[in-house]
Order: C-alpha cells, then structure tokens, then sequence
C-alpha cells in the first residue's frame, strides 16, 4: 500500500474485516468480498475476504472496471447488482457465468461517500432454481454496511491521508468461515501458596463447574478429576513450581455429557509467570485443552473401511484417513497441504478442480468417477461448507452415492500440467470482450483493459508491422518512453520486439540483468520484466503485444501458457479490426457528404450543429440535420432514419432532399411532414423514420414547430430556465399514406436557445428514455458556456468521452435574438471515432 504507514494499514484493513463479516453474517451469505480500487483506478484489487480463500477467487483478484463481472459493474456504475440464481446470472452476464456455471446468486453493492467511489462490496450464497434472492431488508443491510465502510475510509483518507486504493500485489485480509470447534480449551490462574484457583469459563465448562457458584479453591477442582490422577495433580503443581513450567500433564475429568458418570483425558499446560511476583515458584498460569472430540471423531474414522479425506476452503487436502491413502495410493506426507489434482497425476484432470469448485461456490454435494487405472475406477462425492468439503472415495463397484448423484466421469489424463480455470477464465473473457471490439482503437483499449489487471503490469505498447518496420499503434502506461527506440525498426533488427516475430515464440523477461544479457545496449528505461507477444494472423505477421512490469515479476507456466493463447486471439481481432477501420473511413466519408458542410446565415439566429457517429457495428447511420433559410425565417430539421446501413443513409439523403423541396415550395410544417411520410412509403425502402421541423420567425417571438415520433426539443429561456417541449406528437414517418401533423405553436423569448436531437444522445440501455430526456433538459440548463459553440462542446462532453457509443448522435442548437451577429456562421467538425 503505497503511501500507507503501518498503523494505517492495519487500520484499514480492521475496518475491511469487520465490514465484510457483517456483510455475511446479516444475509445470511456463505462469503464476501471487498475490492479496492487500485492505484492507476483501471481496474479493482480484492482486499478483504469473509468464507472463502482468494485463492478459491482465481483470476477475480484484479478486475477491470470495463468487466462485465457484478462487482466491476456495481463499482463503475454505483447501483446494486442483484442476481437471484444462476438463471439470473446467465441471462444478464453470459460470461461470469460461463466461466462459473455453478448454482449460487450474489449481490454486490459500492462503496462511496461524498461522490467518490473507494470500490464495491459483494457476497455469495447457495441458490436453487428460481429462488429470489435477497429480501428487500437483506439488500438494504448490505448497502448499508457498503455505506458505512465508505464513510469511514473518506474520514480515515480525510484524517491520516491513505489514499484508499491498492496495488496489484495487495494481499487480501482473510476471515474464515465459522467451523465447529473440535478442541476446547480453559485458561486458569493458579496461586499454589494459598491454594486459590481462578479460571475462565470456557475451563469451568470442561470441568462440569457453574462459573458462578465455583469458590475459587483448587480443592473444588480436584473433586472433579478421576481419584486416581488427584494426587498426580497435587504433585504436579508441585513440579512446575520448581521447575517454572507443565508440559501436557494428562489427567482424566468427569464427563456429564453422556450422563453415565463416566472419565475422559484433558491435558494440563502451564508455566511459571515473569520473575516479577514478590513469591517467586508459587504461581503458575496456563490452559487445559479438552480434545476428545477431535480425536474420538478422527478415531472413528480410521477405523471405516471407506475413504474419508478433508479438504480446506481453497482446496487443500487437510486430513485422509488411512484407507483414503491407501485408495489414492499416496502417503499421508504427500498429500497433506497440497492440491489432490496436483499430486495425482490421474486426478489433473480439470473436471477435477471444477467438481471441487462447484461444490465451494454453490454449496451443494457433487460427484464423479475418476479411473486410477484401466481396471480401477474409484467413486468420489465432496460435501461442502462454508468452513471446507469433506470427501469420500470408495472403489466404484461400491458406489451408493455416486449411483445417486450422477456425474460424467473424469477420465485418466497424461501427468502434463492440466489447463486450470482461472486460465480459462482469461481466455473466455477476452475473447468476448474482443468480439464485440470493431475498431483498432477498440480492440487495443480491450487488451490493455483486461490483460495489464489480470497479469498485474503497469505498461502495454502494441506495434503493428507497416512495410517491414515497427511503428506504434497503442500505448498505456505511466512511462511515456516506454519502448520508444522500436519505433521504426526494421523486422530483421536483433531486438525482443522483433526477434519475436521473427522467431514466432513469445519472449518473456523477468529482470534487467537477464535484459542486459541477452540484448547489450538496450534502453532499459523504469522497467524491471517484460513480455513481448507475436501476433500472427493467418500465418502473416501482424506485430508485437509488450506487457511492462514495474516491478521484478516471475513468470509461471501458467502465465506463459495464457499469454501465448491470448496473442492469438489479439493478432485475430487487430487484423479484423484494421479492415473495419478502411471500410468505416469511406463509409463515414459518404455519410459526411450526405450532411451539411457548412449552416448557412440567417439573421436574428445563430445555430451549431454536432454530429458523433456510432462507434460499434459495421454500418454507418441515418441521422440527420438541416437549416434552411428562407424569405420567411428559417427551418430548422431534425430526423433519424432506423438502422445501421448503406440503405438507411441512401433514405436519409432523400428525406433530406424532400423535406427542402417542400419547404422551397412554401408548405405549411404539417403539409410539409405530411408530404415527407407519403415521400418515405412511396420509396419502398421498408424503412421508419422520425422528424421535427421547427419555423423559426428570425424577428419574431414565435415559431410553430412539428414532429413525427421524435424526441421533444428542448428550450432554454434567457433566465436559464428550461423547459422539455410539449408538442402534438405525429406518427411516425413510413407508417400511413394518412397520416396528419398537427403544429404546435412556441413562444420564443430573445436570447433563449432550442436544442434539437437525436435519440442517440438520450438513450441508454435499461434506463427510460424520458430519465435520459431530464438529464439533457438538466445539462442544457445548467452548463454555463461563453459561446453557442462552447455550450455545444459541454453538452456533448460525456457522449464525446466514451470511446464506445452505439448509435449515432447529432445535436442542433439554435440561439434566438434580434440582436445577434448576423454575419455569424458555425462549420460542423466532424466528431472522432
């Protein structure tokens, strides 16, 4: 935690801890987690868990923002993320579950204050078919926990100045699931001179005693110890007060529990306290542990004939018993702290940890059948909790409750390193990710999102090969210098950046030593270990993908074996991107042509005109905008063609066309409209269009105004009021040869401005338009800009910031005033890609 002393450390991390178990523990949950954001704020670091091991988290330990996972999406948004079941999960995030397929819903929730975002909170249970989730009270708990632990992080920020994020190597605060205890233990306080016993109550309870009504006298306590070992206790005491210490002295103490009146074994540790008591070698302090539970129970499970085994949270076997060895054929050393799947060779199987996963994560049994050998299958059922699974193996042939619950079985794999999930998880997710990626920009913004917080780099650089040399195509990263003497070079230079493409074989780096090494000379720069990535695409070489690491940084098999896939997938997309960017650049160029250059003069007004074209599909848009001047004033027309397509360019430039031969001819607004609608079906284009066309009265107070299924104008009076316009609103055009356009009339102060637009800057998936509407009517209300081009500019700024929109956006806004410069023109920029 950069920045962060350790007292503020430890701090936050009490804070996280206590957050995330109330979390669980007021819903209910099996497990929690907390996500930070990070220092770079480009993705979100896991910081605390509550149930489950991060380990049993894979690659969810850094998340890009732009993930389409629940926590990633509650940070980035700030609204709740409520996924009932796996249905739920699947409908509305087809990748996490993918990449998850198991039965388990989840909530997550942000955690802000004061308008900044420290990072989101989520939780996890066990979900059947259909179940709903969360009550409203469970949710409300949730978002209130999120709530406080944002408050108490701004106030720690505000006081000591941790600036509240993490780095990529955070180690997460763990808190494990609440288990049974299998031993108990008392602590005492033993005054051997007076013979005065003090003891707590977890120690009264092994004795049998009523904290309460114990008198504090070691006599007491001896009377609850078997006859035979009171002396022995008695000469105990004696001994540690000469020689300062008891070491697992055994005794047996009246057990009630079965209510025969019978003994079991306690074992008594104590010592002498520091030489600071005026009676040195009276005094003795220590426990009594009581674990006959564990070991009756482990007793009684080496003497089953089936294979017990227990594993811990993040999979690690913690206990077999003797005929699990003996089945497994490994010894208890071996096997013990480690993964079954890593020291069983015919367990690597991947089908193996996902068993394991399925059951952790939606807390129901799972089965399989696994064959040791051609002539050996064994059965295996995992039955979980919050606190670990325990598993049992029988020979197969004995296998009730495999019978019961089926499982495809795992079969015998080669003792090769098996593909795990969490590589998985980075191969599915970015190669979704990358199918909806259209642009080069688009495609290199993908990458950097997700492989630079999955693999915890802090540079990427992607060059692209461009008549046998490297030139730059994208670079994130706080080094701006980062790779810059590859610009340029040719393919057959003895580089890293060209010898990978030259070779076909990734090169990964761990530190500037084995840098130095192997390529003399070379810039080094702030980097200490670099990946560099060939892409190659249908065996051409398309260029080179680096991944910088500011810190030393070990490359593993998994890391290199992920990579490696993962170029593929980016050398496809950039190659499919590149042909997108030259089609998109003529079609956008005809589009262009197809709108105006220039707005024309027209006294007493002065208009702008924005336009953004979508930046996904292939296709480009039928939106449009005009002003026409004439005798009378001017016309002021907005519309939008449906579709993405050539054919609903084409359409758009003839609407355009007829909507200006019938105003040239003098037609009324709803004549007009009215003409356009029967132009549109005549065409027999099978397409739908929506209108609004305004008569502007230059030195006037008034225009009438007329729309066809079109968002409403909007106008901003001189007091900065602003209203959304209520007209009389037409069909459709394209729908009825019939169809009529009432006008409406508007009052137009001096100095107010009309916004006209298209529903591209209004509409956003899941939200009602007219929430969209508001906040326009809102940003045109409240923007204060020293020009009509300037507030334009404002206006747009959110739309224009976003390197992805999915429908075109155009904007005509229109001030009105005798008093304005009427030599005044505005040329339409066109807007970035």
């Amino acid at each position: 935690m950069r920045g962060t002393t350790v007292g503020q450390a430890a701090e936050r991390e009490d804070l996280l801890a206590a957050a995330v178990v109330e979390a669980v523990q007021g819903t209910n949950a099996y497990a929690g987690s907390i996500f930070l954001r990070s220092r770079d704020r480009r993705s979100i670091v896991l910081a605390a868990t509550c149930g489950v091991p991060p380990s049993l988290l894979g690659s969810w330990r850094l998340i890009s923002v732009s993930s389409p996972i629940p926590v990633a999406v509650a940070y980035k948004s700030g609204r709740t993320v409520h996924l009932a079941n796996a249905d739920e999960t699947m409908r509305r995030y087809p990748q996490l579950a993918v990449a998850l397929p198991y039965a388990f819903g989840s909530c997550s929730v942000p955690m802000e204050a004061g308008g900044e975002r420290f990072g989101s909170l989520a939780i996890v249970w066990p979900a059947s078919p259909g179940s709903e989730g969360l009550s409203k009270a469970q949710r409300r708990h949730l978002r209130s926990v999120a709530s406080r632990l944002g408050n108490c992080l701004a106030a720690m920020r505000e006081r000591t100045g941790d600036p509240v994020e993490c780095g990529p190597r955070t180690v997460p605060v763990e808190t494990p699931a609440p288990s049974a205890a299998a031993v108990r233990v008392g602590l005492f306080d033993w005054d051997v001179g007076s013979g005065t016993f003090s003891m707590d109550d977890a120690l009264c309870a092994i004795f049998g005693l009523d904290p309460d009504a114990f008198d504090g006298r070691v006599e007491t306590l001896a009377s609850c110890l078997h006859p035979g070992d009171r002396a022995a206790f008695r000469a105990c005491a004696r001994d540690a007060a000469d020689e300062g210490r008891i070491i697992a002295h055994r005794m047996r103490v009246r057990d009630h529990s079965d209510g025969r009146g019978g003994y079991r074994a306690v074992e008594l540790w104590g010592r002498a306290p520091e030489a600071d008591d005026p009676r040195p070698g009276t005094r003795l302090v220590g426990a009594v542990v009581d674990a006959r539970a564990g070991t009756v129970a482990v007793a009684a499970v080496e003497r089953l004939p089936d294979g017990l085994f227990s594993l811990a949270p993040d999979g690690r076997v913690t206990y077999a018993n003797h005929s699990a060895l003996r089945l497994l054929d490994v010894s208890a050393d071996e096997v013990l702290g480690r993964f079954l799947w890593d020291v069983l060779p015919w367990l690597s199987d991947p089908g193996v940890e996902y068993r394991y996963r399925s059951a952790m994560i939606s807390q129901t049994p799972s089965s399989f059948l696994a064959s040791r050998s051609p002539d050996q299958w064994l059965a295996f059922s995992l039955h979980p909790r919050a606190d670990g699974v325990t598993g049992w193996v029988v020979p197969a042939t004995c296998a009730p409750v495999a019978a019961a619950v089926p499982a495809p079985p795992v079969t015998a794999v080669p003792a090769a390193a098996p593909a795990r999930l969490g590589a998985m998880y980075h191969v599915l997710q970015l190669s979704s990710a990358l199918t909806e990626a259209v642009t080069t920009r688009h495609v290199c913004d993908v990458v950097s999102d997700q492989l630079l917080p999955a693999f915890g780099g802090q540079q990427m650089a992607i060059y692209e090969v461009h008549s046998g040399t490297m030139h730059l195509l994208h670079h994130t990263g706080r080094h701006e210098k980062f790779l810059d003497w590859l610009e340029g070079v040719p393919l057959h230079a003895r580089l890293p950046g060209t010898e990978t493409l030259t070779s076909g074989a990734p090169l990964f780096i761990e530190s500037q030593q084995d840098l130095a090494r192997g390529y003399p000379g070379i810039p080094m720069g702030e980097v200490s270990s670099w990946a560099y990535l060939p892409l190659f695409a249908s065996g051409r070489p398309v260029g080179t993908c680096v991944l910088g690491f500011d810190e030393i940084h070990h490359f593993t098999e998994k890391d290199r074996g992920v990579l490696t896939a993962l170029a593929g997938l980016i050398a496809q997309a950039l190659e499919r991107a590149r042909l997108y960017d030259s089609e998109f650049a003529v079609a956008h160029g005809l589009q262009q042509a197809l709108l105006p250059h220039r707005l024309p003069t027209v006294p007493g007004i002065r208009t702008v005109a924005r336009y953004l074209p979508a930046t996904s599909g292939m296709d480009i848009g039928g939106d449009w905008y005009d002003v026409i001047p004439s005798h009378s004033g001017a016309r002021l027309v907005m519309g939008d063609v449906e579709g993405h397509s050539i054919a609903a360019a084409a359409t758009m430039a003839q609407l355009r066309s007829a909507v200006r031969a019938f105003a040239a001819a003098g037609d009324t607004p709803g004549d007009m409209m009215a003409g356009v609608n029967r132009t549109l079906i005549d065409l027999d284009s099978n397409l739908l269009a929506s209108c609004c066309y305004i008569h502007l009265e230059p030195h006037g107070r008034h225009a009438c105004a007329v729309t066809a299924g079109h968002p409403p104008p909007l106008l901003r009076r001189p007091d900065g009021t602003t209203d959304v316009l209520d007209l009389d609103v037409g069909p459709v055009l394209g729908v009825d040869h019939a169809s009529a356009y009432a006008q409406t009339r508007i009052a137009l102060p001096p100095g107010s401005v009309l916004a006209l637009y298209t529903d591209g800057l209004v509409e956003e998936p899941g939200i009602d338009i007219d929430v969209g509407i508001d906040r326009l009517r809102a940003s045109l209300a409240h923007t204060r800009a020293g020009s009509l081009d300037e507030l334009a500019d404002r206006i747009l700024h959110n739309a224009r910031g976003s390197p992805y929109r999915a429908d075109d956006i155009a904007l005509l806004l229109t001030e009105h005033g005798a008093d304005l410069d009427p030599h005044h023109t505005s040329r339409r920029p066109w807007g970035d890609r």
